[in-house]
């Protein structure tokens, strides 16, 4: 259903940390333009924890309606609140969204059978498409392959942004679930691996300021292609890295800045690029011939 180099877009913010709406109906443009395979909007990246109900309810809608229907668009909409996820979902829904993007609840630590539970109260609440998220890094507890398998047989949970660090959990999946559930890598500088191993594209942050050579390489590793993927990956190698050398989105929004694509804001607890790493994801952007 989804497939190739889908941008886990930032939120544009002012200074003061009020959203840009302006800003971010130009950064869909951007992508748009630039062959981005789908957009998913206000996950990780963009910020969705510090959102308020309505400001993120408006970003799903601003995203909608400024696509104009050019590429698929993937709303996050997970929260640790079952009620809240649901309440996030029907209105991603509502506004016309392709799919909805659920992290697996967070701080709370529920059990398999609580992670089982609460994605099958979401699907059974919502006629959307769900793609299943599991990043353990951030939300301290992992959705295991087995919770997986039993979730895939939900119609509408489609697929899963794999985001342990580990390429034999994509093959443990596909394996456990079949070809009609798709695997998406969460990892920039394993998305290459994961395709080749059968996983259907990457969320990708470097997407949000690398769109064209994103595209390319998962052109290319989709086809089988591992020499000409390889060259593009490797091109890429330190903006995957250089990227997350403070919490995500730390400095991606300060490389957008840098680009002049978005104002500079960013809301607290995150703080804006420490300047003693300026110059290594600036170096990194120039590598790429972006600056």
């Amino acid at each position: 259903m989804f497939r190739g180099s889908m941008v886990a877009i930032v939120t544009p913010m002012a200074v003061c940390g009020s959203v840009d709406y302006d800003a971010l109906r130009q950064l869909v443009d951007f992508h748009s333009s630039r062959g981005t395979d789908a957009i998913v909007v206000a996950g990780t990246t963009g910020e969705a924890s510090t959102l308020t109900m309505e400001e993120h309810a408006k970003v799903i809608r601003v995203v909608v309606e400024q696509v104009r229907n050019r590429v698929p668009v993937i709303a996050g909409t997970g929260s640790n609140a079952t009620r809240e996820a649901i309440e996030l979902t029907q209105y991603a829904h509502d506004a016309g969204a392709d799919a909805c993007l659920l992290v697996t609840p967070y701080y709370n630590k529920p059990t398999q059978e609580g992670l089982y539970q609460h994605f099958r109260a979401c699907a059974e609440a919502v006629a959307i498409p769900l793609i299943l998220y599991n990043v353990p890094s951030r939300t301290a507890v992992d959705l295991l392959p087995e919770t997986v398998e039993r979730l895939s047989h939900i119609p509408t949970i489609v697929g899963i942004k794999e985001a342990t660090g580990k390429p034999d959990r994509v093959v443990d999946i596909l394996e456990r679930c079949g070809e009609h559930f798709a695997v998406y890598s969460g990892d920039d500088a394993l998305a290459r691996e994961a395709m080749l191993l059968g996983a259907q594209g990457t969320i990708s942050v470097t997407a949000n300021v690398a769109p064209e050579l994103m595209r390319n390489l998962c052109a290319l590793a989709l086809a089988g292609d591992r020499e000409g993927s390889l060259a593009i990956d490797t091109t890429l190698m330190a903006l995957h890295q250089h990227l997350f050398i403070e919490t995500n989105p730390i400095p991606v929004k300060w490389a957008l800045h840098e680009m002049g694509l978005i104002p500079q804001g960013i809301r607290l607890p995150l703080t804006p690029l420490s300047e003693h790493h300026h110059d290594t994801v600036r170096s990194a952007l120039r590598m790429v011939g972006i600056l």
